[in-house]
């Protein structure tokens, strides 16, 4: 801090260390949010992106143009618009080039732009670029006052704010990035499908969004795939902004000799590198968790093309397959948050219909500004028109005023009733131009601009319409966006880049691969610790209590289980994950975290373990009282993440999952009140946020128990049985309060 003449420093405010970060840090995130990480939904370009295309732009390489150097263009962006590092700027630039990494790509490169591979793109200043046609249509109208411009970063230049986008560029080619305490991630989709869709609304602004579907199914991913989600999930997540779709590789059985037979894929997930695929596989395969594959080679070329062999013909490569999409990225999950930055600049969470609309209400105003400024030129050009016209009647005498007049501008402007702007045109006329032709000329020109004129004024607004006029006009102007957006269809929807590359699928009859690993069946006792440890010692009937545990820790539950078991962890967020028994770890040490088995939140904890038993029923209920029953095999979830059972309500926590085998539930409150209803009222669910199972005033569920009518419910090992004439006085229906509950109910 600088310090004045007698040493003392200067203007020195106290301020709150606290209240001193936390302006800093909002001012940093608002940044991230807004000028580096959000796409806009208006172009569906970040900061970075839109500098790069307009610099483009601005060096002239169009389409149709040369190339440059990538340095030469990473160097304009930097020091006119982007003051950031080259390497990113570059990165950026590359990106934009890679018809892997983007569907529609921005910028047509020339030498090494990367691979599928992962092979990072040659330095700048050996690689070259120019703009695409898509990039040409993005900037379309932006030196016809379409758009506003703002001051670049040292004041010295202006730069677009947005572009006019005539391309649906924000879904054609999504978008992805990590703000602070947000997020965005976009699928891209088939342009022809967008503009299909965005041509329905402009002819029926109210239309569904089930009409929007029927043209625009979902994403279409450069790589191509198969996009492998059922019909109502994918229309929810269009309808909120957020989901995601399953995504797997493209194959096929290629017969060999022998009765021998290979595995070809030829199209793999999208933002998945093909040499890391193939590293990962291989992984596996010596770690003896893909027992029905033999081999893996890389045969791709320009195209891809992975083979997969079989360890014998025998063999189903559906079921080979199945192995393979569940352990490796030859499925993938694209995740759907369109959260975006409106024309108002505020990041919000759109639904697929309110971004179309955000795009087309762009186009509107695009088409607006575009002709005012041209209908503004028009006019300009037909009053020096008029001036010339109506001088031609009198050209000794213009003549005569130029060579014997001190001032001919105020002398001509009072003799023919001329205009300012029209003398001075006269003035600058060329001798030349006096000629009868040109007079001929001028009048075509004369006539053409002023049927440019009535069309125009036919499209803007203008002071004196009444509000019929005004909707004639709008409805116009619509019609002429639906004109522009056959046009993009037209030229991006067809041909070999506009055609569709992922195809959209229904999801497969599940195939259980349970039983396809060879594990050698072997008692275990699966031991789980207070701590969240867990692990498997041999045989059956040990004593746990007796088990060695880290300091600090305890057992916490103890299950008895064979090695080709299955575990269902349910936790407390609501998920089941399914655990395989073969794959705990064994011996006498403190085992491993669950948490590294499966992706437990921080903030979730273990409701229930047990081993899961096929064809039966279990009961999960949450803290609020509510519950459902649910089918063994929906409680299956090979993936780590899991899979969301129950959903929860705020502030709620799910609580148990135990079997429903029997005729009564038994539901006990933290208010002490007991409720026994049949279990015929709980629905079998496969998901959801269940019914409720009993109403409290205050508090929520403490414990249920499942138990049939004929033996009676026994509360907790080693108690006496209670018969239905027991329970006669808390008999009810689901959703009834309970009553206090009987003394050998135990209070904890």
């Amino acid at each position: 801090m600088p310090m004045d003449a007698s040493g003392a420093f200067g203007n020195v405010e106290d301020t709150r260390l606290a209240d001193a970060l936390s302006e800093r840090y909002l001012a940093y995130a608002m940044s991230t949010i807004m000028s580096r990480s959000l796409p806009d939904v208006r172009d569906g370009l970040k900061p970075v992106h839109r500098r790069l295309v307009y610099a483009m732009q601005q060096l002239r390489l169009d389409p149709n143009a040369g190339f440059k150097k990538c340095a030469r263009v990473v160097g304009d962006v930097i020091g006119k618009y982007h003051p950031h590092g080259d390497a990113s700027v570059y990165e950026a630039l590359v990106r934009l080039a890679q018809d892997f990494a983007v569907r529609y790509p921005l910028v047509e490169g020339q030498g090494n732009f990367g691979s599928i591979d992962g092979d990072n793109a040659a330095a700048m200043r050996y690689t070259e670029s120019r703009l695409t046609e898509v990039a040409k249509a993005l900037l379309d109208g932006i030196e016809d006052d379409a758009v506003d411009f703002g001051p670049t970063y040292d004041g010295t230049e202006t730069e677009p704010l947005v572009l006019p986008a005539a391309f649906p560029n924000l879904l054609a080619n999504g978008a992805a990035g990590i703000a602070v305490g947000m997020a965005t991630s976009i699928p891209p989709h088939n342009a022809g499908e967008v503009c299909a869709a965005a041509a329905i609304l402009v002819r029926d602004p109210a239309a569904t969004l089930d009409e929007l579907l029927a043209v625009m199914p979902g994403p279409d991913f450069p790589t191509g795939g198969l996009v492998v989600e059922d019909q109502a999930s994918l229309r929810q997540s269009y309808e909120t902004g957020r989901g995601g779709f399953r995504i797997r590789a493209r194959w096929h059985k290629e017969e060999g000799r022998f009765g021998t037979w290979t595995i070809v894929v030829t199209e793999i997930p999208f933002q998945v590198q093909k040499s890391r695929l193939i590293e990962q596989i291989a992984e596996l395969m010596e770690a003896k968790k893909l027992p029905l594959l033999g081999d893996v080679r890389d045969e791709s070329t320009s195209e891809v093309r992975l083979i997969l062999e079989p360890k014998t013909k025998g063999v189903e490569p559906e079921v080979l397959m199945e192995t393979l999409f569940r352990a490796t990225q030859l499925e993938t999950r694209f995740g759907l948050n369109m959260n975006v930055l409106g024309a108002d600049r505020v990041p919000r969470v759109m639904g697929l219909r309110e971004v179309l609309r955000a795009w087309l209400d762009h186009r509107e105003e695009v088409l607006r500004r575009r002709s005012a400024h041209r209908l503004a030129a028009v006019l300009r050009r037909l009053e020096v028109l008029d001036g010339f016209l109506s001088v031609y009647l009198n050209l000794d005498e213009v003549i005569r005023i130029i060579r014997e007049e001190d001032d001919a501008r105020a002398s001509l402007m009072a003799a023919f009733s001329l205009s300012e702007i029209q003398a001075e045109a006269i003035l600058n006329m060329r001798l030349r131009s006096l000629r009868r032709l040109e007079e001929i000329e001028i009048r075509k020109e004369h006539g053409a601009l002023s049927e440019e004129r009535d069309r125009l004024q036919d499209l803007l607004p203008l002071d004196g319409d009444d509000e019929a006029t005004r909707r004639k006009k709008e409805a116009r102007r619509w019609k002429r966006i639906g004109s522009e957006l056959d046009r993009m269809r037209k030229q991006f929807g067809d041909g070999a880049l506009g055609r569709r590359r992922s195809e959209l699928t229904v999801p497969p009859q599940p195939v259980d691969i349970s039983a396809i690993v060879a594990v050698e069946r072997e008692a275990v006792t699966v031991l789980f610790s207070q701590k969240g440890w867990v692990r498997a010692v041999k045989g059956h009937g040990i004593d746990a209590g007796a088990q060695k545990f880290k300091e600090g820790d305890g057992l916490r539950l103890s299950i008895e289980a064979w090695t080709g078991d299955r575990l269902c962890l349910f936790a407390t967020g609501g998920r089941a994950f399914t655990i395989r028994v073969a794959d705990l770890p064994r011996g006498r040490g403190d085992g491993q975290p669950i948490r590294l088995l499966v992706e437990l939140g921080n903030e979730e904890d273990v409701a229930a373990l047990f081993v899961l038993r096929d064809g039966i029923r279990y009961l999960v209920a949450g803290s609020g009282g509510r519950g459902l029953v649910i089918e063994a095999a929906d409680l299956v979830a090979e993936k780590r993440t899991g899979k969301q059972v129950l959903n929860l309500k705020d502030g709620g926590r799910a609580l148990l999952c135990v079997e429903a085998v029997g005729d009564h539930v038994a539901s006990l409150g933290e208010n002490r009140k007991l409720l026994v209803f049949p279990i015929e009222q709980l629905a079998v669910m496969n998901r959801g946020v269940g019914t409720t199972l009993q109403k409290f005033k205050d508090g929520g569920l403490r414990a249920l128990r499942v138990f049939d009518s004929g033996t009676g419910l026994v509360w907790q090992d080693g108690a006496k049985a209670r018969s239905m004439t027991d329970l006669q006085p808390y008999l009810g229906n689901r959703a009834d309060a309970g009553r206090l509950a009987p003394n050998w109910v135990p209070r904890h």
